[in-house]
């Protein structure tokens, strides 16, 4: 038997979810400890910019991962 993708497409695949896992844990964070007071901390360059970008593109790598034709 054989497996419908190879080597190669298993590490993209990999690296493609270790890279939306890393823009997950990026946007975490930015609570306030005293919740009557509205913390700043939520709207920085991290959370809403680098954070979206890792994990399109984390997406983005593993769709070319299931696309990709595997070598005989």
């Amino acid at each position: 038997t054989t497996f419908a993708f190879g080597k190669d497409n298993y590490k993209m695949m990999l690296i493609g979810i270790a890279v939306v896992a890393l823009g997950m844990i990026l946007m975490i964070g930015g609570a306030s400890p005293d919740p009557n007071v509205f913390s700043e901390d939520i709207f920085n360059f991290q959370r809403l910019t680098l954070a979206p970008i890792l994990i399109v593109a984390g997406y983005v790598v593993v769709l070319l991962a299931i696309l990709k034709k595997p070598k005989e």
